[in-house]
């Protein structure tokens, strides 16, 4: 199984609009035998508040981690930017290889349809060309 992990680092104005895009698209990663998991360096206290105060996340299809130590974060290299960590998206298989990795800057959010896409393309151990979408040819190497 491969797990595609999401980091919403901080508590900032994209982040909840990043976190409902990615909940959004919940059922497509689940197709794929993925999962979805929000991880963020704010105390366990940040994402229920998150849910509370956003009525898109009230019904958020996958769990919320709290990484205060910062673990993840320094596992994963997440860059900061004036202490807060940046959007990070990684495909990571479940023998723990990480396979794609995506950051973003604090102001900007991410793509999670692209996302999607990668996962698509690493799920089938073939050639596949800058924009190859499911039910593209493959490359074929001479």
């Amino acid at each position: 199984m491969e797990s595609a992990v999401l980091l919403a680092e901080g508590l900032t104005f994209v982040c909840p609009t990043e976190i409902a895009a990615f909940g959004k698209l919940n059922a497509d990663f689940n197709d794929r035998d993925a999962l979805i998991y929000g991880v963020s360096i704010d105390s366990e206290f940040v994402a229920p508040a998150w849910r509370n105060n956003h009525a898109d996340l009230t019904d958020l299809p996958f769990p919320m981690l709290a990484d205060i130590k910062r673990n993840c974060r320094r596992r994963w290299r997440a860059g900061q930017e004036g202490g807060v960590a940046l959007r990070r998206h990684l495909h990571r298989r479940s023998e723990g290889m990480i396979r794609f990795v995506s950051v973003n800057d604090m102001n900007v959010g991410p793509q999670p349809r692209e996302v999607l896409r990668v996962l698509d393309a690493l799920q089938t151990d073939e050639l596949c060309p800058c924009n190859w979408k499911k039910g593209d040819e493959f490359l074929k190497a001479a």
